[in-house]
């Protein structure tokens, strides 16, 4: 594991919907260069955790840190305050996010999709990202496909164009909400394919997946959340195949190890 800053750290985060709360006391570090995958069963906090560290919803109470920028604090009130709009901006520019269904602009061709936040919001130079972009795109495998708009693409070449545009905003990091859940085996395939693929090249990961073997295989890190906590984290095949806690295997029994 890299000795330099950590790339996004996550201390005491609380969070709530009414009096459901959703989120205990989660702390987590990633450090450059690490995947990390999130493991648990439907209910138990992983998507919201990825929502609150991507910034889509509010913590009650805890710190959020991409780098040195902190984004969250918590002070003596207890509650959260978030830093003002230049920060969250910073923040924004360090992590790319791809859903799992997608949410690729329909209208816009492939090149297009890729192309639009660079430009649109990095405020980046059009040739400079067209030269990225395809690039992205030959990476990915989808060449022949520019000029596309998503309805005419499979699911598997729609979540490779997601992971494309992620790419082309220049994340330091990137966060996965279960990339393949949408997709049949065949696609499925593929797409984890291009994940292994950026693992090979270090890129630094947190991943919400189902797919137990594919997290052992690709993460270095697994945490297995249930119930809003997190119950076991460690490296990734000791999690799986050799589970400390009770209720982890219980949950490998029944989803796979």
């Amino acid at each position: 594991m890299s000795t330099e800053q950590a790339v996004l750290r996550l201390e005491n985060i609380k969070k709530s919907f009414g009096d459901n709360e959703v989120l205990h006391d989660i702390s987590l570090t990633v450090h450059p260069g690490e995947v990390v995958a999130i493991i648990g069963a439907s209910g138990g906090g992983k998507s919201t955790l990825l929502r609150c560290a991507t910034l889509l919803e509010q913590i009650d109470a805890g710190e959020i840190h991409y780098g040195d920028v902190a984004v969250a604090t918590t002070g003596a009130s207890g509650k959260a305050s978030y830093g003002k709009a230049d920060v969250l901006r910073q923040a924004k520019a360090k992590f790319g996010l791809v859903f799992q269904n997608y949410n690729l602009f329909p209208h816009y061709r492939v090149l297009k999709n890729i192309m639009d936040a660079p430009i649109c919001v990095q405020k980046r130079d059009k040739v400079e990202v067209e030269r990225q972009a395809r690039d992205l795109i030959k990476k990915m495998g989808l060449e022949g496909n520019e000029d596309k708009v998503p309805c005419e693409l499979s699911g598997g070449q729609q979540q490779r164009v997601a992971i494309a545009r992620a790419l082309c905003l220049n994340p330091e990091i990137l966060f996965f909400d279960e990339p393949t859940s949408a997709l049949d085996p065949e696609l499925t395939i593929e797409v984890l394919k291009v994940i292994r693929q950026l693992a090979a090249e270090h890129m630094t990961m947190v991943i919400v997946t189902h797919e137990m073997s594919f997290a052992r295989d690709v993460a270095d890190r697994i945490i297995f959340m249930d119930k809003g906590v997190i119950v076991e984290e460690g490296p990734a095949a000791e999690v799986i195949n050799n589970p400390k806690h009770q209720r982890t295997r219980e949950f490998l029994a029944t989803y796979g190890g």
